[in-house]
């Protein structure tokens, strides 16, 4: 007796149903990609039919190629704009789908704070283009580096993370910043920087910026420090500024370097400098006295009479 089970009707009971189901104009239907060219993509909508979505109604992105953007075995949502293409398949646009879901997906960006990894494909005044879930965006060029960006021409084609500040549906107007990204990633460098400095240690730096509190050192590898003001002269004085001049070079001391920060001093290297002056005249104040003893024994000889 043979063991090969019997086929029937149950075991094509989704296809049947899929293919009995009535599709208009309109619907949003979802399908596995099974051939890719570069006029074209089709898909398997388990229908007695497939579905064909052309190149200008995958995305609004002019630079999307679906050779490298899709793989065969991906799912894809897209609207069907037309029942019959002429040639017994259902024409769709993943370009009206995104249109209609998309929003959403963006609007669930902005409120998790999802770092998005987008490519740079177009300059325009005052910033550059992108596009999220084939949705157009714009990121200012206040918003594309950690400080404002004025020649933008040089991030065409670039690969940077975003995040999404705005999502204006009715207005088709999305946002996007790569200011807080590049911030948190230069936050993460410089505590691996303070982490490998030695406290104790003398640099030299630049004064950067000077505050009511004190003044800001940019040191020798790049990280900036703070000079209290009461770690800047012995002297009590009353604003940085009438000792320190933005630009000047000064020679500092680590006395902290944690979380991220780091404290300098230049009163320290003062004391330091002063206690070994201290110790030089104390050396020196001895030598008189050797002197002394010798003038007198020179004094005794001429007096000797041989």
């Amino acid at each position: 007796m043979s063991d090969t089970k019997m086929e029937t009707m149950d075991d094509y009971k989704e296809e049947l149903e899929a293919s009995f189901k009535k599709i208009k104009e309109g619907d949003i239907l979802t399908g596995t990609v099974i051939a890719i060219s570069e006029k074209h993509v089709t898909l398997d909508l388990k229908y007695y039919t497939e579905g064909i979505i052309s190149a200008e109604n995958l995305s609004n992105d002019p630079n999307f190629n679906p050779k490298t953007e899709l793989h065969i075995g991906d799912e894809v949502t897209a609207t069907v704009i037309a029942k019959d293409d002429g040639e017994g398949h259902i024409l769709l646009s993943k370009k009206e789908a995104n249109d209609t879901l998309a929003w959403d997906k963006l609007q669930e960006y902005l409120e998790k704070g999802t770092v998005l990894t987008v490519k740079i494909g177009g300059i325009v005044n005052k910033g550059v283009v992108t596009y999220v879930e084939g949705i157009r965006g714009f990121i200012p060029a206040s918003k594309l580096d950690v400080a404002y960006v004025e020649n933008t021409e040089e991030w065409l084609n670039k690969t940077v993370e975003a995040i999404v500040i705005t999502v204006d549906k009715e207005n088709k107007k999305l946002v996007l910043s790569a200011k807080e990204p590049a911030l948190e990633k230069l936050s993460e460098e410089n505590k691996k920087k303070v982490s490998n400095i030695v406290v104790g240690s003398v640099v030299e730096g630049i004064v950067e910026s000077i505050k009511p509190y004190g003044a800001f050192v940019t040191l020798e590898n790049g990280l900036s420090g703070l000079l209290h003001i009461s770690q800047i002269s012995e002297k009590r004085i009353k604003n940085p500024s009438s000792v320190l001049s933005e630009g000047q070079k000064v020679t500092v001391q680590i006395t902290s370097a944690e979380n991220g920060k780091i404290g300098l001093s230049m009163k320290s290297l003062n004391k330091q400098e002063e206690a070994e002056e201290n110790h030089s005249e104390e050396i020196n104040y001895e030598l008189p006295k050797t002197e002394e003893i010798g003038t007198g024994l020179g004094e005794l000889l001429k007096k000797l009479k041989i």
